[in-house]
């Protein structure tokens, strides 16, 4: 069987779940937006959210297509959502910034997550995919044929099943706000990166492979969340206006997953952090430095 067949009835009572507590806590206002009324059924104050910064400050990831490095604005909209998630109760949120080269870095947030007891891990990365322009007088990497977000998870996590709920929440939420993903993983030009299209409506693929998804020891999903190689999108991505809407996404996401998912450990102290993995510090991130300069 399958594991999106095995996964219908989970999935089906999930989103009944999910709804319940929607309805529960919100409610359209007549002629104003929605209004909370209560709060769900999710132990705000006892989840605790790891979220992940892509990449490292020494191995920033791919240039975007006028020259400024992924891990920049992975770290922007990271933060943002973390932000997001403590204003909505999430008190033991942990911002995750990693440093070190980009292999042995994957196993350091791995094991820093797995040390924290985190109920959910996601980590926060922008897609490239590359051609050439030049901008500026300087030749950098670009693809206009692609835009949107992915989502991915690890049918090798300890908790695939999980994993997946938790991608299709989020992707419904980004899709909910009119964000639509990209499809160009399924594609054979993908060669080796060309990925298992699992859920085709709200774009969750499968990555098995992933060292992130795979040896966390919660359910894990990363999110791709926008193509900083294609050149309007790039320019998207960097608004506060997106990085808003998806921060909005995630929040919701979390909440309706937390409502059906217990704490793993809701009297969980984190202990002190490492140095290969280290928790951020509440401050705002500076903004993105040309990929040149490094």
């Amino acid at each position: 069987m399958t594991l999106s067949r095995r996964m219908a009835p989970v999935i089906a009572l999930a989103l009944l779940l999910g709804q319940s507590a929607w309805h529960c806590a919100w409610a359209e206002g007549p002629g104003g937006p929605a209004k909370k009324l209560a709060r769900s059924a999710c132990d705000h104050a006892a989840f605790r959210v790891v979220v992940d910064v892509g990449h490292t400050a020494e191995s920033p990831g791919a240039p975007s297509a006028r020259g400024f490095w992924e891990y920049d604005f992975n770290l922007r909209l990271a933060t943002l959502i973390k932000q997001k998630l403590l204003a909505a109760g999430f008190a033991k949120t942990v911002l995750l910034v990693t440093d070190g080269p980009a292999r042995k870095s994957l196993f350091a947030r791995a094991a820093r997550a797995n040390q924290l007891s985190a109920d959910l891990f996601l980590s926060i990365h922008h897609d490239s995919f590359l051609e050439r322009w030049e901008y500026e007088g300087h030749e950098h990497g670009f693809s206009d044929r692609f835009k949107g977000h992915s989502i991915f998870f690890s049918n090798e996590n300890v908790d695939p099943d999980a994993s997946l709920m938790f991608g299709q929440l989020l992707g419904e939420q980004l899709q909910a706000r009119g964000l639509q993903y990209t499809a160009h993983y399924i594609e054979k030009f993908m060669g080796h990166r060309q990925r298992l299209l699992v859920d085709a409506k709200v774009g969750v693929y499968r990555y098995d492979q992933l060292i992130v998804l795979r040896t966390t020891q919660m359910p894990a999903v990363l999110l791709e969340a926008g193509s900083i190689i294609n050149r309007a999108e790039e320019l998207v991505m960097n608004s506060p206006e997106r990085q808003s809407l998806i921060g909005a996404a995630v929040t919701d996401a979390v909440e309706g997953f937390c409502a059906i998912r217990r704490p793993r450990n809701p009297d969980r102290v984190a202990g002190p952090p490492r140095a290969a993995a280290k928790l951020a510090p509440d401050v705002a991130p500076q903004p993105a430095s040309p990929a040149g300069a490094q």
